[in-house]
């Protein structure tokens, strides 16, 4: 298994991630433009999960070229995103933003088939994989934090063009034929959802990212707007990555001793107490953060338990698809739900309402999965 080709996508992919999501809603704010608008460029970035992967799946499980997907999508993506450098207005913006997450989003999903295809009966070993990714953001979301300090939000577009071209690098450097093809078969969506677990699964996906709203939208500007440095911001950010890496090599200890079951009802009632710390305690660093010490539950529990359910409930042929529905579903749907709903009120409600809004959606969750996900229940294959 080619360990290192496979690792090094994910620090790259998700070092990526550590300069868009803390930081481009300073930089959107820095050339003017309001908490609305920048709740609908973020949403957008979600928005076209919910199309884009699915797109992508059935193309790559049409043609069994995974990797040449990933690869495609990760060049135009960055050659897209080029266009922020062009213009600040408003329209060109939101067409540019429209553009390259429509292909930046091809790619993870069909690059996690291709993984958990490398690792065949190894499962357990993803989170040790996944983990690499998180290094990436942490020290993406540290350093840049200090830089944006010194030189100022304007060079944000330029530290991420270069974390895109690494990322198109990083997959020339995994083989074709890991993605192992399988031959694609028709199914409708209906026919996915009859499985109680399936669609609880996948509203519990969507209501977990819907509740990560406020944070991955606003957080940095909530801190900002509470006197706290970039710098401070940006350890912030890395604390609670760093919590989630300890999390992914524990995780296979974690997952044989509690199930995973346990673990991803944690990590919901976890994520509820999360954002009422945030959204009540702005002012004390210590409570802020313990919450950023949560987010080992609430991104690294919650992600590794999901992913594995996905990979038990859609397999052989139907692993891409099911891959673009996690993505689409929580990500995309979920993730824009988010952005939108607190850009709306972040201004009119406040900040608070807005992570009280997110605490109820992973509450609403954690029924879900109590109610209905039980993994060791056979679910009938569809």
């Amino acid at each position: 298994m080619p360990y290192w080709r496979l690792s090094s996508f994910y620090f790259f992919y998700f070092a990526s991630l550590g300069a868009l999501v803390p930081y481009w809603g300073w930089y959107l704010k820095s050339t003017g433009f309001t908490a609305n608008d920048i709740g609908i460029f973020l949403a957008i970035i979600m928005g076209t999960k919910i199309i884009s992967p699915n797109i992508w799946g059935w193309i790559a499980d049409h043609l069994g070229h995974r990797m040449l997907i990933v690869r495609t999508g990760c060049l135009l993506a960055a050659i897209a995103f080029a266009g922020v450098l062009v213009s600040n207005n408003y329209w060109w913006l939101l067409m540019v933003m429209v553009a390259f997450s429509f292909f930046w989003n091809a790619a993870l999903p069909q690059f996690e088939a291709t993984t958990f295809n490398y690792l065949g009966n190894l499962t357990h070993r993803y989170s040790s994989i996944r983990l690499w990714g998180s290094i990436g953001f942490i020290l993406a979301v540290a350093s840049i934090g200090s830089v944006l300090d010194i030189q100022g939000a304007a060079i944000l577009p330029i530290v991420l063009l270069v974390l895109f071209g690494g990322i198109w690098l990083a997959s020339l450097l995994v083989p074709e034929q890991a993605a192992q093809h399988v031959p694609a078969e028709h199914v409708a969506l209906s026919k996915l959802l009859k499985n109680p677990q399936v669609f609880a699964l996948l509203a519990v996906c969507f209501l977990m990212q819907m509740s990560h709203g406020p944070y991955y939208t606003f957080y940095t500007i909530y801190l900002e707007e509470h006197h706290y440095q970039g710098w401070l911001i940006g350890q912030l950010w890395s604390l609670g990555v760093v919590a989630e890496v300890v999390l992914f090599l524990l995780m296979p200890i974690l997952a044989t001793r509690f199930g995973l079951r346990k673990l991803l009802l944690a990590s919901l009632l976890l994520a509820a107490l999360r954002w009422l710390m945030i959204g009540f305690c702005a002012d004390s660093l210590w409570i802020l953060t313990s919450a950023q010490i949560l987010h080992a539950a609430t991104f690294g529990v919650y992600h590794a338990s999901a992913i594995e359910l996905i990979h038990r409930y859609f397999t052989g042929r139907h692993q891409g698809k099911g891959q673009a529905l996690y993505s689409s579903l929580s990500f995309g749907a979920g993730g824009a739900a988010g952005s939108l709903y607190s850009g709306l009120i972040w201004d009119s409600a406040g900040a608070t309402t807005a992570f009280i809004i997110g605490s109820m959606a992973a509450l609403l969750a954690f029924v879900i999965s109590w109610i209905w996900i039980y993994p060791n229940v056979r679910v009938k294959r569809v």
